[in-house]
């Protein structure tokens, strides 16, 4: 039996014919049959809203947030869909925000391929710049104690959409809702607080989990700051057909998707295996290695202390071009290392809430990655290289014995596994 693991555009297979495998995957939902006409229902009938084109009158100065080109959200499908809703509303009113968070922005090109060539003609769309203060205006204090910048053009609309997906989240239980707005949107002095290591290091900072979760307490305390009035969220299928809108209230509509994504998309598990193999479900999510932190994060919820993680990534970005990231890993010999630096009081550098996670993991099992990146960076990043993850695990079950059990993520972070 073959799977395909997802890396970049393309596959990659691996042959688990004589192997002792469970191959674990979210429930397949279909995409919804007509997903413009379930949209535009959607907006008449939010969750715990007043109907879109109530809220926002001709008048008024639109500013809707989109993901960057590291989410896989249909902006190309859903925002002329949108700009449908919002007729009375002339093009010269509306901005479309590319919610970076901290990562860079998208080139021209990038955003063509995100939101369609149509729209790229017809409308203002800006990248957020985090780290330029000229772009940004204050919003407010957050009840954690920190102030907080967010984009100008976010913060001076008369009204706002937010847009995103619904998937679990190794850090924010889930993503969607808020977070469209911070981190997308806020200034980095404020992302590095809301990713400090005492709250990234939190064990309620989990996959699936929203009670009393620190980061995504930060998320929605930054996020309600200035505001938005319109969410729309959708979940989708392997396919990247959309399955389910939660459109509305922020909170309300994010809340029924987060529910509706647990019963989907987490599978439980009796105990742990010595090798688990994951994605990072190919591109846009594998772009780089920063990314691939997920698929890590997935596939350690299941290994064995000492295991070992195989990954297919791309990553034909490399590192990101964006931080410390890189550089941090490079800094410190050893996983222990850098994460005593890391909890140090006076330790605060941009970047350090991935590397926090990427050391937690090594520090539990070997992670071997198969990607684009050379070998000796790799090594450097405290990973394993690989020419092949179908090669590896066959050497890895020679090793230890061909009966042995081993899961895989074929969709990587998609899947998030627990322990019951």
């Amino acid at each position: 039996m073959n799977v395909s693991l997802p890396y970049g555009k393309k596959n990659v297979d691996i042959d688990l014919d004589g192997v002792n495998a469970t191959v674990l995957e979210p429930k397949f939902v279909k995409g919804v049959a007509d997903e413009k006409a379930g949209f535009l229902a959607a907006c008449e009938a939010p969750i715990g809203s007043a109907p879109l084109k109530h809220l926002i009158g001709s008048e008024d100065k639109v500013a809707i947030l989109i993901p960057d080109a590291t989410r896989p959200f249909p902006s190309d499908r859903v925002l002329p869909w949108l700009f449908e809703a919002l007729s009375h509303v002339s093009k010269e009113r509306v901005v479309i925000i590319n919610g970076t968070g901290s990562h860079r922005g998208n080139t021209p090109e990038e955003l063509i391929g995100m939101v369609g060539q149509g729209i790229y003609d017809a409308y203002r769309i800006i990248n957020h710049d985090a780290h330029d203060p000229s772009t940004l205006a204050y919003a407010g204090k957050s009840e954690f104690g920190y102030d907080v910048y967010q984009n100008r053009e976010y913060v001076e609309a008369d009204k706002r959409i937010l847009m995103g997906f619904i998937e679990p989240h190794f850090m924010a239980g889930f993503s969607g809702g808020y977070k469209a707005a911070f981190p997308g949107v806020a200034c980095v002095d404020s992302i590095m607080k809301y990713h400090s290591a005492m709250v990234v290091g939190d064990p309620l900072s989990s996959w699936g989990n929203l009670k009393d979760n620190p980061t995504q307490e930060h998320v929605r305390a930054g996020g309600r700051l200035v505001g938005a009035d319109f969410l729309v969220n959708v979940t989708l299928n392997r396919d990247r057909a959309i399955t389910r809108f939660f459109c509305g209230d922020v909170i309300e509509a994010h809340e029924q998707g987060c529910t509706y994504v647990k019963e989907s998309a987490m599978v439980g598990c009796k105990k742990a295996f010595p090798i688990v193999v994951t994605s990072n479900n190919g591109f846009p999510l594998d772009q780089n290695l920063y990314q691939a932190v997920k698929g890590m994060s997935a596939a350690a919820q299941i290994v064995e202390e000492g295991g070992l993680i195989l990954v297919a990534a791309e990553c034909a970005d490399g590192f990101p071009d964006h931080g410390n990231y890189r550089k941090l890993l490079f800094d410190y010999p050893d996983p222990d290392s850098l994460l005593e630096a890391i909890r140090h009081p006076d330790f605060a550098v941009f970047d350090q809430w991935q590397v926090q996670l990427q050391a937690l993991i090594c520090q539990k099992a070997r992670v071997a990655i198969q990607c684009s990146i050379d070998g000796e960076s790799l090594k450097k990043a405290h990973l394993i290289p690989v020419e092949s993850v179908d090669v590896a695990l066959k050497v890895e079950l020679r090793r230890i014995g061909q009966d042995t059990p081993i899961a895989v993520l074929p969709e990587g972070p998609v899947t998030v596994p627990y322990l019951k």
